[in-house]
């Protein structure tokens, strides 16, 4: 699936207006029309700023989830809340996460929640613009899940969770969606540790009803709650079994890395398409065009135009909505620049 032109894209999420951070806050002061009426509305925004940005691909800035994941436990049945393993004073963190006991079998018999995201982003969104989704895999979901007597260890969590994402995948297809993100940042997180076939193998399990279906990327990246990352930054120990995921693109963070091992997107772009996450996320510097432009060029020395995309390093959840949109903004002014040229 070659572009013709580098394009501009974004992993997902976007970050909360502040009117709706406080609503959350104060849910049983709403009805249930009134809630829903709200998510249209933040929507909405979201729309409103990437297109008015002029990315090439939006998404509907996950504004009906908490992080990019988390949220996606109340749709799971045969789990309870676990308080009592968080850390709640100090430093924000990841180790402030909300875990999961698990009480029963897992499943989700309504779904995941992300089909009825694309179809709201479907009728709200102009034409023009890619619709994308993103779906968090099994593998990342299940490190806020606790083992017990029937999951021995993650990853037979992992593998009650595959068959689920893979259902809402095969759903978004069915949807008419064209563009699916499989988010799973854990794998990129802990690959200098982990055995990198084994996730492989779950990620190509996990995706196989919709290979072929649509444009079908993952994102991974080091993390970023609360703005900080979390796993071993380097790109290296996913090479070479990361090279067999099954997708047409993979989104690489380089920003916030300060391009380190920026020579190994030529290994990747041998084997599929290389998003370049080229704006800093966790960053409150303003990336002019001129640093946009300057970047892609530095990409460019590795991964031909046709195959790139350039996008922020991760979701833009955890940034500030003022700066978030003057960085899209610059991201797609940076990028026309280069495309003129190209």
């Amino acid at each position: 699936m070659a572009q013709q032109r580098i394009r501009t894209t974004v992993v997902g999420s976007y970050p909360f207006p502040g009117w709706l951070e406080f609503a959350c806050q104060n849910l049983d002061k709403f009805g249930a029309s009134d809630i829903e009426e709200m998510i249209e509305d933040a929507v909405v925004a979201a729309i409103h700023d990437q297109t008015v940005a002029g990315l090439d691909t939006i998404t509907d800035g996950e504004q009906t989830r908490l992080d990019f994941n988390l949220s996606f436990y109340g749709y799971i049945t045969g789990i309870r809340a676990n308080e009592t393993e968080t850390r709640k004073f100090g430093p924000p963190a990841h180790d402030q996460r909300g875990k999961h006991n698990i009480i029963d079998k897992l499943a989700a018999p309504k779904g995941l929640g992300v089909i009825k995201e694309y179809l709201r982003l479907k009728k709200l969104a102009p034409k023009g613009p890619v619709l994308k989704a993103s779906v968090p895999g099994p593998y990342t979901l299940s490190g806020r899940l606790l083992p017990n007597e029937t999951y021995k260890d993650r990853y037979d969590i992992t593998e009650a969770l595959l068959p689920i994402v893979s259902k809402e995948l095969e759903g978004l297809v069915a949807a008419g969606c064209k563009e699916i993100t499989v988010d799973e940042p854990s794998m990129s997180c802990y690959a200098y540790k982990e055995d990198t076939k084994r996730f492989v193998d779950i990620f190509n399990r996990t995706v196989a009803p919709i290979i072929g279906k649509c444009r079908l990327s993952t994102h991974m990246c080091f993390g970023n709650f609360k703005g900080r990352p979390v796993g071993y930054r380097s790109i290296r120990p996913m090479i070479p079994d990361f090279l067999d995921l099954k997708v047409n693109e993979i989104h690489i963070e380089m920003a916030n890395r300060e391009f380190s091992e920026i020579e190994l997107l030529k290994i990747f772009a041998e084997k599929m398409d290389v998003a370049v996450g080229i704006i800093d996320v966790k960053n409150y510097y303003i990336e002019t065009p001129e640093d946009v432009a300057a970047r892609i060029k530095r990409c460019l020395q590795y991964v031909t135009a046709e195959k790139l995309s350039v996008a922020p390093d991760c979701g833009l959840s955890q940034t500030a909505r003022w700066a978030a949109r003057q960085k899209l903004v610059n991201l797609v002014k940076g990028t026309q620049m280069v495309n003129q040229q190209l």
